[in-house]
């Protein structure tokens, strides 16, 4: 049995950082990742770097690790057709779209309505498969939101339904706030899987409230193979107060080799990455297996 755990260190993870990273830094980061066996990744977003800085050089960044790591699949985010048109530029052959389960965080995250956001992804959606390009639709707040609290099952389902109908080979459920608790993610990652078989579905899980990890085991419980993790615990949401960073790699790692489940990752060269990163921010990431490794019995 194996999972597939997707590196969100250089996406996700740095998104709100305010120190920015030059071209140079984040392809070292790769080599450390790819050295570490890493085969999927993502590199950023094709979003307009006034809103984002630290996304500014994802086309080149694209173009480079394509290159030089043929073996990995690499992935990015867009928002728009502009968007798609760079990614294609750059030669991406996966991408992902996300969109909102929650009406008020849709207005202050995008500016406009849940069904506008909808019907422009479902168009977006349509139109980059069209041109070969595999789609992952992530559903922002799917297990709550800051500004509404639960989110009912039936908005989630139907989003799910409107995203695979438009061409989403993949979906992915993400816990933007990090509000899940172990049984509610056991409980809708069994849903989804149970109303829509024959689709990929994955998990983006924060760890804000300390239950990143379990909430990952509850998802694997669940039957789902896919998770979004980033090294070091790196990352969180800039338009979320207080939301806290993905579940580290490593820890994930750690988590499934106890298991006995196949990740295809280094836990040795995981920890040399995160501790890369760790050099450039001048701070400790919170992931917690490199630390144990090296604490003196």
């Amino acid at each position: 049995m194996r999972v597939v755990l997707q590196e969100e260190a250089l996406g996700d993870g740095l998104q709100g950082e305010s120190r920015l990273f030059g071209l140079a830094e984040k392809l070292e980061i790769v080599r450390l990742l790819a050295a570490a066996g890493v085969r999927r990744l993502q590199l950023g977003s094709f979003v307009n770097p006034r809103s984002v800085p630290q996304v500014a050089n994802t086309d080149v960044l694209v173009s480079l690790v394509r290159r030089q790591y043929p073996d990995i699949q690499c992935t990015a985010q867009v928002h728009n057709e502009k968007g798609v048109e760079r990614a294609l530029r750059s030669g991406l052959e996966h991408l992902a779209v996300i969109v909102p389960v929650s009406e008020s965080d849709s207005r202050k995250h995008d500016g406009r309505s849940m069904a506008e956001v909808m019907k422009a992804a479902t168009q977006l959606i349509a139109a980059a498969t069209a041109e070969g390009i595999d789609i992952r639709a992530g559903l922002r707040c799917a297990f709550g939101c800051i500004y509404e609290g639960g989110i009912p099952e039936t908005v989630v389902l139907d989003t799910v339904g409107q995203l695979v109908d438009a061409g989403a080979g993949e979906i992915n459920l993400a816990d933007t706030a990090g509000m899940a608790h172990p049984h509610q993610v056991k409980h809708l990652a069994a849903k989804v899987r149970e109303r829509y078989p024959e689709t990929e579905l994955s998990l983006h899980l924060h760890d804000t409230r300390g239950l990143g990890l379990v909430n990952l085991y509850a998802g694997f419980e669940a039957g789902v193979r896919g998770f979004d993790v980033a090294v070091g615990g790196l990352g969180g949401c800039p338009f979320i107060e207080g939301a806290a960073g993905n579940v580290a790699t490593e820890d994930a790692v750690h988590l499934f080799e106890g298991m006995g489940v196949a990740t295809g990752l280094d836990l040795g060269g995981l920890c040399r990455a995160a501790e890369a990163i760790e050099t450039l921010l001048e701070r400790r990431l919170p992931g917690r297996i490199c630390r144990a490794q090296h604490t003196p019995e």
